[in-house]
Order: C-alpha cells, then structure tokens, then sequence
C-alpha cells in the first residue's frame, strides 16, 4: 500500500508540474547517448551494478520506480538504464556524467544558468554511464520512474 501511495503521489507531482517542470528544465546540452538496450549487459542494469545508489520502491510489468540518492563527493559504478524515464529531481549540486569509455557526457558547471529545484524531466533509455556528485555539501536525490515497454 506504502508504494502505491509513492507512485500516486508521484504521477500527481508529475502532471500537475509538467508546465512548470519544462520552463525549469535544463538547456538541450543535457544530452545522453542513448542506444540499443538489447545491446546493453543486463549486468549493468543500475539496480545491479549500482545498489548503493538505486533502491526499487515499486515494480510491476509497467513501471520500476527508483530513489536515486549520490552523497557528496560520490562516484556511482557505470550502469544503465534500459527504458525510457520521468524523472523528478529533487536536490544537487554541481555534478559530471561520464560515458562508458569515461568521457564527458554532461557537466553542470557548464550551463549557462543554474538548475533550479525540484523539476522535472523525460529521458529516452541511457547508455552505460557513471554520475559524479563533485558537490561537498549537497546530495543528488532524485525519483525516477521507469515505464516498461
């Protein structure tokens, strides 16, 4: 009951913030290589490779929704995500992506203007990658909701 509650509660936060969510989303730098999953080892699925930093708290046929929390300072393993994504970011401070291969996907310091929070945003299914939360004081937490094709 706890997480059919969760998820209400997160599709309310959803629909109800989608105009504001996409006036507060981040330039078209925000960018991620993307793919075929099918491609992609099942062992890099982010539940897998990064526990520490993804937690189911519901799953079905449909839909995995996910608490992604990164510390300050944190660097979580190279990971996937296999379907495309709503995620409602809550909090964090300056923060790199990196590819597979350890390049540069995005850098947040390099955006004309600070992101604003929390907001929202729609990512396709992403490529094997690794989040670097360089901020010393603030977390990276988000939600993220994964829709199963």
């Amino acid at each position: 009951m706890k997480y059919i509650f969760i998820l209400l509660v997160m599709l309310s936060i959803l629909s109800f913030s989608n105009v504001s969510a996409q006036a507060q989303e981040p330039s078209k730098s925000f960018v991620y290589k993307t793919g075929d999953p099918t491609n992609w080892k099942i062992e890099l699925d982010a539940v897998t490779a990064a526990p520490d930093n993804h937690k189911i708290l519901l799953e079905n046929d449909k839909v995995r929704v996910l608490e992604v929390v990164l510390k300050p300072g944190e660097r979580e393993p190279i990971h996937h995500h296999r379907w495309p994504s709503v995620l409602y970011i809550q909090e964090a401070g300056d923060f790199i992506d990196f590819d597979m291969d350890g390049n540069v996907v995005f850098d947040s310091r390099d955006m004309s203007a600070p992101m604003k929070f929390p907001f929202t945003m729609w990512k396709e299914a992403e490529a094997p990658h690794s989040v670097e939360n360089i901020s010393k004081t603030i977390p990276i937490r988000l939600i993220r909701v994964e829709t199963k094709n």
